[in-house]
């Protein structure tokens, strides 16, 4: 296949560098917790009234908090991408064409309030998020379940609607957490904090006028499971913005800091010139891209959008703004996940003023182009404004637009953004799973997240569904190749950047190489402290 593509590192699974310590303890004292930092918000709102619902929860932050209070049947392992049991003691396909998964419970299992699990629970959660349906929540990660039945106590059988090679990844997410039934109402969502899981910790919130202050997490006495837990207690310390976090890092008040840091932050710390705090880098599979309303009457040109991806400078982005924290996309599929083709690089090449002036004036578009890009405030970081100001200089120095940008708190971003109130707008991902699928269907599909206009049957009607039936995913890879051309084609989305992983901590702390997986989960079972 002859095509040019960019050399971009970063491979899953390689880890640098790991901190050094003297020893570690295979759990802390039940009243030395564990703080770690982090700058992300949870708040009761009208539209998120139940932030650590499975059935609502879809969001990076809130299912952090989720996938160590709750269990699934399936997760991800240490290291490597492919699920491993978690609540089962094993799971498969039983028919060939990928379309029934069966899979056994551990014996014995309960929940941290002494209830007992059973493949009844595992029933009633995932019918209860089929059920519920919310549009902002993950039931699109299940939605392909056509009916569930149990066997006993604990065999349980998922009866797919269409094959899908990807569903044991599906299982391992926290769409498919496993909720005491006795607990939780099959039709409604249950309001504000409370958590009732089988997952390795116990949740206790501190809170004031509906914003979180702290979470505390304590070692789950109930707990069964394939997470070997090196600490009995955690904290995740809820701090105003990063430079609120780092003060106190360096002050002993917090152990370790993860979200959200800025570039100069990161630069200033790789730097070591504190001898107490090392910082960790790790490859991450974070990415940000614009989505264009296909329906706008200016966006929902394709000249436009492809002139605005004749413009864009990723390279710029990456540099003056992230700091090198952040290495070009171009592809909604990393540089470090299979598939990945750089689509974007090898049609339009680098940034060039003149390619979109001519593809502006063959389309009829008059210039200068009015259009509004619409970013979040205060979800992905405190460079993202920057990054919208920079956006907004590369596309107004060309003459060929006239680019406006506005901030807008989450809480309100989000409801808008899938309500299709925004021409242009900024969105990150972190991934749901590490297969190339979780960065187009998602996209892509007729139910995709977005509550995208963008229609492309061939995608969502035959490239994908072929992926799904491929249980040897390196057999998909033609198809996806196939996606990722017809995206820059048709422009519906413009992927920019893809993000490294960093947690900054102090020395005392161990297991910092594995606080985070290549999918930013935040594993705070692999966290302990040195002894000696």
């Amino acid at each position: 296949m002859n095509r040019k593509t960019l050399a971009l590192p970063a491979a899953i699974g390689l880890l640098v560098p790991v901190l050094a310590a003297c020893g570690a303890t295979g759990g802390s004292a039940a009243d030395d917790a564990i703080v770690v930092g982090t700058t992300e918000q949870f708040v009761l709102t009208k539209d998120n009234p139940a932030p650590f619902d499975p059935a609502l929860a879809y969001e990076m932050a809130s299912w952090n908090v989720l996938r160590n209070t709750f269990q699934t049947l399936m997760a991800l392992p240490r290291s490597g991408s492919e699920p491993v049991p978690e609540a089962a003691t094993k799971c498969g396909f039983s028919d060939r064409r990928n379309e029934q998964y069966r899979c056994t419970l551990r014996e014995g299992l309960k929940f941290s309030n002494d209830n007992l699990l059973t493949a009844e629970d595992v029933k009633f959660s995932v019918e209860r998020t089929l059920g519920i349906e919310d549009p902002n929540g993950p039931v699109s990660l299940i939605s392909n379940i056509d009916r569930i039945e149990t066997l006993g106590d604990l065999e349980v059988v998922f009866h797919l609607k269409k094959p899908d090679a990807t569903f044991p990844y599906k299982l391992a997410t926290p769409a498919a957490a496993i909720v005491d039934s006795q607990s939780y109402k099959r039709r409604a969502l249950r309001d504000g904090f409370e958590v009732s899981g089988s997952g390795p910790y116990t949740l206790e919130t501190k809170e004031k006028d509906g914003s979180v202050q702290s979470l505390v997490f304590t070692r789950n006495r109930n707990y069964q499971g394939q997470l070997k837990l090196r600490n009995d207690k955690v904290e995740l310390r809820i701090l105003q913005d990063s430079t609120a976090m780092e003060k106190a890092l360096k002050a002993g008040e917090i152990d370790l800091m993860t979200r959200s840091m800025s570039p100069e932050q990161i630069a200033r710390l790789a730097k070591g010139e504190d001898k107490d705090i090392e910082l960790v880098e790790m490859p991450g599979q974070e990415i940000r891209y614009l989505v264009f309303d296909t329906e706008h009457p200016v966006a929902g040109r394709k000249a436009v959008r492809r002139a605005v991806a004749q413009i864009v400078d990723r390279q710029e982005l990456a540099r003056d703004v992230y700091a090198r924290s952040a290495q070009p996309l171009y592809s909604m599929i990393p540089s470090s996940v299979d598939a990945h083709v750089n689509s974007f690089f090898n049609r339009y090449g680098e940034p060039d003023a003149d390619a979109a002036r001519r593809t502006l004036a063959s389309a009829g578009v008059e210039t200068p182009v009015k259009l509004e890009l619409t970013y979040t405030t205060d979800h992905y970081g405190p460079a993202t404004a920057m990054e919208f100001e920079t956006l907004q200089k590369q596309l107004n120095r060309t003459g060929l637009f006239d680019v406006t940008i506005k901030g807008v708190p989450w809480k309100t971003f989000r409801p808008s953004q899938t309500e299709g109130e925004y021409a242009v707008y900024g969105m990150g991902w972190f991934p749901d799973f590490p297969d190339p699928d979780n960065f187009t269907a998602p996209f892509l599909s007729e139910d995709n997240f977005l509550n995208s206009p963008y229609d492309n049957k061939e995608i969502h009607s035959q490239l994908i569904p072929e992926t799904r039936q491929q249980a040897e995913r390196t057999g998909a890879t033609k198809s996806f190749e196939e996606i990722q051309d017809i995206v820059a084609e048709d422009v519906p989305l413009l992927p920019l950047w893809q993000g490294k992983q960093y947690v900054a901590a102090r020395n005392t702390v161990t297991g910092v190489e594995w606080a985070l997986n290549s999918s930013s989960v935040l594993q705070l079972w692999e966290l302990g402290r040195t002894v000696g």
